[in-house]
């Protein structure tokens, strides 16, 4: 296939055309990530409209995940074969149409088709919004472009659960799909009037498309995922199905990595990956999303199953840690052009993650309140901004031509099963680290004790005062005294979880030693999704 050739004047836009095209990619971008959290609230609702199991409806979720999984590495391919605009206006038609078919849905394997078709659409807004905005800007502010874009990737999981809770609170689940499709309307437009795409080479024949990666990567992506989703209430290996998937996911892997690598017009090139830069980058970013993802889901249910917060406000605590983010990645994007290494700026990220996560491993308790929080997650929010924009451009800073856009789709693929990685293992920890708190809580609850009877009598006295029986009061003092110890044990585990994701975060600063340090800058106009 010829290496396709990018005319970078032509694509830097100026004035009214590049606030637009910024303003379109970043709302594509927005939609998709919000899409990824906003059903989350919104399950039980459906559940009960369409007469589905939890297991049912949980694959809302994971046809979504998975199609934006296996969609993501093979953008760079798919804007080569159809051109950047119009793949990337095609994307955002499939998403609004989908969403539309969503909220129209009657039954649970309907939502679950249209969810995974809308999954396809919006894996391309995620990683072409990236290079549209970058390309817009010329090279000296791009490090701010790439800010600009980090917006929607950090801010996005945080909206989409007290969007979700407003929505369903007030109106009704249909209406979380509904949202997208005047905005969809206006982004398709706005991309056909003012999105440009690069001059690519010859397109390949049907007889040269690698059928075989996509099927291959497909199974490998979609097993993976379906084994981090359902994992944990399956018992993990334990369950056949969970077992045998995982052995189709590896397979898929080593089929892939096999064709990709011997196939001469492969759909991912894995070459790349030769590139010290990116390997790190893509490790990075994996940890990124592990983070992003992974503490976006253990503090809203942290609040609403310890603290008995609703969905809205569980949501709602997370805004100040977005808008640090948001403040904060301008300013990270001038450091960038002023010369600041990426290695420095990346260390005090993970730096400041820490310190948000042993901050909350020492104050969580059954009643800490919201402004005890709200210093914390202050530091999450300064320390993703720390780290987006630097991963990003250090992952590109020594490639080439086409290889930055085949890079930049593995950044966005890690960053994605990072957080599927991060919510699976933070699941299954929670539950593990919440038996055997409750067990050794339980070893050590001496019915003999005075201290441990006088709480009891207590307890029943409380009861026998509101009417019970003597033996029936006694029943609910016990159930009470189980219920607190469970609730202290899933707290225990809450604090190890916290504790895990700070070493986690900790081990990755000596990562960064490994850098190659490039004093070339990444022309990212040259990326193609």
């Amino acid at each position: 296939m010829s290496a396709p050739t990018v005319h970078d004047e032509s694509l830097v836009q100026y004035g009214f055309n590049r606030v637009i095209i910024t303003i379109t990619a970043v709302l594509c971008a927005l939609l998709e990530i919000v899409d990824t959290t906003i059903v989350n609230v919104a399950l039980n609702d459906m559940k009960g409209s369409l007469g589905a199991s939890l297991t049912d409806v949980a694959w809302v979720i994971t046809a979504y995940a998975i199609a934006n999984v296996i969609i993501i590495p093979m953008t760079s391919w798919l804007s080569q074969q159809f051109g950047r605009r119009n793949y990337f206006a095609a994307s955002i038609l499939i998403f609004t149409v989908a969403s539309f078919l969503c909220g129209n849905a009657s039954g649970i394997w309907e939502l679950v088709l249209f969810r995974f078709i809308q999954g396809l659409g919006g894996g391309a807004l995620l990683v072409t919004s990236q290079t549209i905005i970058t390309e817009s800007y010329p090279e000296e502010k791009r490090g701010m472009a790439q800010a600009i874009y980090g917006l929607g990737i950090i801010v996005g999981p945080t909206l989409g659960p007290p969007l979700g809770g407003y929505i369903v609170d007030n109106y009704s689940w249909p209406y979380i799909f509904y949202i997208n499709v005047p905005i969809g309307i206006i982004a398709t437009l706005l991309t056909l009037r003012y999105v440009k795409s690069p001059k690519y080479g010859e397109k390949l024949s049907k007889k040269q498309v690698d059928w075989w990666g996509i099927v291959t990567l497909a199974t490998f992506i979609g097993s993976l995922q379906f084994v981090l989703e359902h994992g944990q209430q399956d018992d993990w290996f334990n369950d056949t199905t969970i077992l045998a998937l995982s052995i189709i996911s590896f397979l898929g892997l080593f089929f892939f990595i096999w064709r990709e690598l011997t196939y001469e017009f492969p759909i991912v090139n894995l070459r790349v990956l030769k590139d010290m830069n990116l390997k790190v980058g893509t490790v990075l970013s994996f940890v990124l999303g592990f983070g992003i993802y992974g503490s976006t889901f253990i503090i809203p249910i942290y609040t609403q199953s310890i603290l008995g917060w609703t969905a809205t406000d569980a949501g709602l605590l997370l805004i100040p840690s977005s808008l640090m983010t948001a403040f904060s990645m301008p300013f990270i994007g001038k450091l960038l052009q002023k010369g600041v290494p990426q290695n420095y700026l990346i260390a005090l990220g993970f730096l400041f993650f820490f310190v948000f996560t042993f901050w909350m491993y020492k104050l969580i308790t059954p009643d800490t309140s919201s402004e005890a929080m709200f210093w914390p997650l202050i530091f999450r929010g300064l320390g993703l901004g720390l780290l987006f924009v630097p991963i990003t451009t250090l992952s590109l800073s020594s490639l080439k031509g086409k290889s930055i856009g085949e890079g930049a789709a593995f950044t966005g693929m890690l960053r994605q099963l990072g957080g599927s990685f991060g919510i699976a293992i933070i699941t299954t920890l929670i539950s593990r680290y919440g038996q055997n708190h409750r067990m050794n809580l339980v070893s050590k609850l001496d019915v003999t004790k005075l201290e441990v009877q006088n709480r009891i009598q207590q307890l029943q006295q409380g009861f026998m005062a509101k009417g019970y029986s003597f033996n029936e009061a006694l029943g609910k003092a016990h159930k009470v005294l189980d219920l607190s110890v469970t609730k202290q044990s899933t707290i225990l585990a809450y604090m190890d979880v916290f504790m895990f994701l700070g070493v986690l975060f900790l081990i990755c600063v000596p990562i960064i030693l490994v850098i190659k340090k490039s004093k070339s800058t990444v022309d990212v106009s040259e990326a193609l999704h």
